[in-house]
């Protein structure tokens, strides 16, 4: 069977390269041209915190927040999220330890690191194992030759404090980077002046399960990135990075427990030879390794009649390697290359006596050591046929997942996934594009084995079969970009009390553009719009996690040594839920922020910023039972999003 699905891999090419139109040969990335949308900059213009989620959720409509806290925050793009979407990090993954999602990939990188995230929705991505419905490519700063560096010192409401430092330098042969930041706040305060034990108040919480203290430290989290990049050749390219991630105390009110500390560490390895000969145009050889470590528990809270708290401590690990060449074939670029990973995931539940100390295993909710591992191989093909450009994808994947659970199967999958794109480019301020695509994910440890009543280990992997369409128009100083997408999810991974597989469709578009008043002057505006249904006889046929009507429109002025921006978030009545998996109806909201930088000396930049202006009080996250929440008189807990926020922060730069 494996040799059947390779051989695909090969026709497919073959047919692409069939026609004999000539044309000039270079990476056309048709995708990522075309379906893909870049948050330029978040070092420099996302300064509040080290919260990735809350720049994305600010900078494009179809990303949601999925609040827990101040920081450490998840996202849902296109009304998905988990291991629906793939999030990398300098072409690396890393997963989170806890199964509640207190570390989602995007908490263990911080914004003052991170140079451009590129978002690129729908299935068409064959390089990375499981993109389902979306890829989120986080690139970190790459150093720079000559001597450079900025210190960053950052204060804020709710007692945040944050200081910053990159050095970097180099030469034409070497070049080396090396950041550090430390950043911790207190509890924050909701819209109506509600600290995180107030609302729990409020809300019902039982006693056993809010704080014990009122002034709580709400987490502290250091980071360091370091980069050694050497150019052996004028062919030749090696590049190495180390990310060390130090988290402690990070605090989670809706939930029944809190992270002691969540620690993280992401290496990565590339090596890139170009203009090996006819067979070769590009190679490039990708290794990355990473692994979390996330003890949680419930010893901040004021716990029940018996002197114990329980600990839940989970670790996972995963490394992967790709092995990718691109060659010239015909008048055609064609990559095809090797990928392979393997993930572990492991955990152990423990109670702690606080007056002795004295430590007892439990079994409950165990997460039993479980590996994934992942082969592949893929294939892409790029060309150019006068105005219009193609990109085809091909991809097989063979995925074995062995537990050390007693008593369950381990698993096996395979998958054939692919998809087409291509654009068609009138001129040069008009295109329309279209694609569709297939592609698929496993099941993860928590879905299969954890030790929970909600685990399942008969589930099927999911299947996305989707289709996507859009145009892009430049009128003058007016550019529009609208883009719809359908898609038939198979065997959809859900949470309804027990993991199952259902079948589903989301649908929806977004439109994003902008307009320059002037060359000083500009409007930015974005609006996304989902719908999910479940096929089938269900009580509830909404899906859960998929946001109402969203908007983000920004104006921003740029004068010589001063910029200004005023940014408004907003988003309609949240109506449309699936209360059979314990969401609830959610008020709509519209906050507005403001931002201000001004270049006071030749080496001094200082940025004065306030979010939600007007002291809102609204619920950006809904109750989806997919993530373990506080229960009051049987319903999860709705907990209020950060009220009025503002903060300065100075940078010197040399």
């Amino acid at each position: 069977m494996r040799g059947n699905r390779v051989t695909l891999l090969s026709l497919a090419v073959a047919t692409v390269l069939s026609a004999n139109e000539t044309t000039t040969l270079d990476n056309i990335n048709i995708v990522e041209k075309s379906n893909s949308e870049v948050v330029k900059n978040i070092s420099d213009e996302e300064l509040k915190s080290a919260d990735l989620a809350e720049a994305l959720m600010k900078n494009s409509p179809s990303i949601s927040i999925v609040r827990r806290n101040g920081i450490a925050n998840d996202i849902i793009l296109r009304g998905q999220k988990k291991d629906n979407i793939n999030i990398l990090i300098d072409n690396a993954k890393i997963h989170g330890a806890c199964p509640n999602r207190m570390d989602p990939p995007t908490s263990h990188v911080v914004t003052n690191n991170i140079k451009n995230v590129k978002v690129i929705e729908g299935p068409f991505d064959v390089e990375n194992f499981g993109t389902l419905s979306g890829l989120v490519q986080v690139e970190t700063k790459d150093p720079k030759e000559s001597f450079h560096g900025e210190v960053n010192l950052n204060a804020g409401s709710f007692g945040y404090k944050k200081a910053s430092a990159t050095i970097e330098g180099g030469d034409d042969k070497v070049k080396a980077l090396i950041s550090a930041s430390t950043e911790e706040s207190k509890a924050y305060k909701d819209g109506n002046g509600d600290n995180f034990l107030e609302q729990q108040i409020k809300r019902g919480v039982p006693f056993a399960t809010q704080y014990k203290k009122d002034d709580i430290d709400a987490f502290e989290k250091k980071s360091v990135l370091t980069k050694l990049q050497f150019n052996v050749t004028d062919d030749q390219d090696l590049k190495l990075s180390y990310t060390a991630n130090r988290n402690d105390g990070i605090l989670y009110p809706a939930g029944p427990m809190d992270a002691d500390y969540d620690d993280s560490d992401i290496y990565t390895l590339g090596y890139t030879i170009r203009d090996l000969g006819s067979l070769s145009k590009q190679l490039d050889l990708d290794y990355y390794y990473s692994k979390v470590d996330h003890p949680m528990s419930g010893k901040l809270r004021n716990g029940g009649t018996m002197p114990t708290y329980m600990t839940n401590h989970l670790k996972t690990s995963i490394w992967g390697t790709t092995v990718k060449n691109s060659l010239e074939v015909g008048d055609s670029l064609v990559t095809v290359g090797l990928d392979t990973s393997v993930r572990n995931w492991r955990g152990s539940m423990y109670s702690t006596n606080i007056n002795t100390g004295t430590i007892t295993a439990s079994n409950t909710n165990r997460m039993y050591s479980t590996d994934t591992t992942n082969k592949a191989i893929f294939t892409k093909v790029e060309k150019s046929i006068g105005n219009l450009d193609l990109e085809a994808g091909l991809r097989h994947d063979n995925t074995d997942i062995d537990t050390q659970r007693s008593n369950v199967d381990n698993k096996k999958y395979s998958s054939l996934n692919g998809y087409i794109f291509s654009a068609y480019n009138f001129d040069e301020q008009s295109k329309v594009f279209a694609g569709i695509g297939k592609s698929s994910r496993v099941p993860d440890a928590r879905e299969l084995y954890q030790e929970t009543t909600a685990s399942n280990s008969d589930l099927e992997d999911t299947k996305n079969y989707e289709a996507d369409l859009g145009f892009e128009k430049t009128i003058g100083n007016f550019y529009v970009k609208p883009k719809v997408f359908y898609s038939v999810l198979k065997d959809y991974i859900y949470n309804s009390g027990k993991f199952e597989n259902i079948d589903a469709k989301i649908y929806g578009f977004d439109l994003s553009g902008h307009y320059y008043f002037t060359d000083n002057f500009a409007f930015d505006y974005g609006f996304a719009y989902q719908r999910g249904k479940k096929d089938g006889n269900y009580r509830d046929k909404d899906l859960a996690e998929i946001p109402p009507l969203k908007a983000n429109l920004a104006l921003s002025y740029e004068y010589e040594k001063y910029k200004f921006k005023v940014e408004v978030v907003a988003v309609d009545r949240w109506s449309k839920f699936d209360e059979s998996a314990k969401e609830q109806e959610i008020a709509g909201y519209a906050i507005t922020n403001l931002k201000y930088t001004q270049e006071l000396f030749k080496y001094f930049e200082l940025t004065l910023g306030v979010d939600n202006v007007f002291d809102k009080v609204y619920n950006s996250t809904n109750t989806y039972q997919d993530i373990r929440y506080v229960e009051v008189g049987g319903d999860q807990i709705l907990f209020n999003d950060p009220g009025r926020y503002g903060y300065v922060n100075l940078k010197y730069s040399f």
